[in-house]
């Protein structure tokens, strides 16, 4: 039977049958229907679907195998989420290599989608901290990938987008820390070259950097927003006693969006309004704290179902990576969405560095990377997507297929021409909607 399965945007929404992956030692499903790996569903697009075909879901496949607590090694079935690995390693002072803006995910969907985090200028991507996996393939062969052994594959699967086969379990590298404290500064900035001047200064001296811009704003104050920083404590930086009790110790609880909300509510002006808000809110230019790493990574997943805030439709999020070597398109790109009138409720911005990923299709390079949401609103919003779209082609840039749920195949396989190379590496009796589309 076939069964409605949403990406997190909650577009498109498409129907396919299901099977649960129950133990990652048995074959795969004889069947007609092409396959593809099915985690917590949390990317934005349709990478993660795979309309009138079956969905292998991993989130059975969750056992720990092995965790080495001197060296930092983790293996680990590929259904394990990020949240369920930081609650093993953290105690025992390890932490994730990088890590995306939420814990609710895979990390057999963080190696398909290459994942990275606010450090990606001094760690990379996720694909760099894997050790090894293992590939299950439709015909049964097992494949054990790492960058020494059937390194083809290993370079095919990490930002593979699930397409070249079942990976059964991980090894990864962890990180060590000392604390679960983050030692973190948030600045004002007025304009994007105090962004550039700001983050150039903060990639040298701090681990992780991210900022949110307003992009709703008009005329001087179009290119205000606010930038975070951050650092593990060291060990000499561990807090005493007396700072503990002003740490957020643990996770806070998850607050329900119970219902999405009516399409009107999100618009124009509300988002205008929560922007001025949300600036405004920091006084100083600078502000330091102590905080947990919870609050500090991952902001949204304290809200359930936060993506219902954009009501039934659905919301896409657009994100891209153009070079820093001239500014400009950035400036266009933020004009160019103010003029159309459309609302962006968060825009992430921020500095990629040049560590290489062994991914074959990975997303980041050397640049700057924006990550904008829509709503859903009609023909308007694709038609100015498909505009930024060839912005960022002409400047050289790229799109995320993981957020990607419109992309025309022109773009797709301008934007990443080893796309050729790459398919020879897909599994036969694999598939996705995001490929059948780009792929054309």
């Amino acid at each position: 039977m076939s069964t409605i399965y949403q990406s997190w945007g909650n577009f498109p929404k498409v129907s396919q049958r299901a099977h649960s992956v129950q133990w990652r030692k048995k074959s795969l499903p004889d069947s007609l229907d092409t396959m593809l790996p099915h985690g917590l569903g949390r990317s934005y697009g349709d990478v993660c679907l795979n309309e009138n075909g079956m969905l292998l879901t991993t989130r059975t496949l969750n056992h720990f195998i092995d965790f080495d607590i001197e060296k930092g090694v983790l293996r680990c079935e590929a259904g394990v989420s990020l949240a369920e690995i930081l609650e093993l390693v953290v105690p025992h002072g390890w932490f994730l290599p990088t890590t995306p803006g939420t814990k609710f995910v895979t990390v057999g969907g963080a190696i398909a989608n290459d994942v990275h985090g606010k450090n990606h200028h001094c760690a990379g991507t996720f694909g760099r901290h894997v050790l090894q996996f293992e590939l299950l393939r439709s015909d049964g062969e097992r494949l054990l990938c790492s960058p020494t052994s059937n390194e083809d594959y290993f370079a095919a699967t990490i930002s593979g987008l699930g397409l070249t086969g079942l990976v059964t379990w991980v090894e990864i590298q962890l990180k060590r820390i000392y604390h679960r404290a983050i030692q973190a500064e948030s600045i004002k900035f007025n304009e994007l070259e105090e962004f550039f001047e700001i983050s150039t200064q903060s990639d040298q001296y701090f681990d992780y950097t991210v900022a949110w811009i307003d992009c709703n704003a008009r005329g001087a104050a179009q290119e205000r927003g606010i930038f975070f920083r951050g650092n593990h404590v060291s060990e000499e930086e561990v807090p005493s006693q007396w700072q503990i009790p002003f740490l957020r110790r643990l996770p806070p609880p998850l607050r329900t969006m119970p219902i999405n909300l009516p399409c009107f509510m999100l618009n124009r002006w509300s988002v205008s309004a929560f922007n001025w808000l949300y600036y405004n809110q920091q006084r100083q230019k600078t502000v330091s704290q102590l905080v947990d790493y919870d609050p500090f990574f991952y902001p949204l997943d304290v809200i359930f179902e936060w993506r219902r805030l954009y009501g039934k439709g659905g919301f896409l999020q657009y994100q891209f990576v153009v070079p820093d070597d001239d500014h400009r398109i950035i400036k266009t790109i933020l004009q160019t969405i103010a003029a159309s009138g459309m609302s962006s409720f968060l825009a992430v911005l921020k500095t990629f560095g040049h560590l290489k990923s062994p991914g074959m299709l990975s997303f980041p390079r050397k640049g700057v990377t924006l990550a904008l949401d829509f709503p859903i609103k009609g023909a308007t919003t694709f038609e100015l997507l498909e505009r930024l779209d060839d912005m960022v082609r002409e400047a050289g840039g790229s799109v995320y297929p993981c957020k990607d749920a419109r992309l025309s195949a022109r773009n797709f396989q301008a934007y990443y021409p080893q796309w050729t190379e790459f398919s020879k590496y897909i599994d036969p009796r694999f598939s996705s909607s995001f490929w059948q589309r780009v792929s054309l």
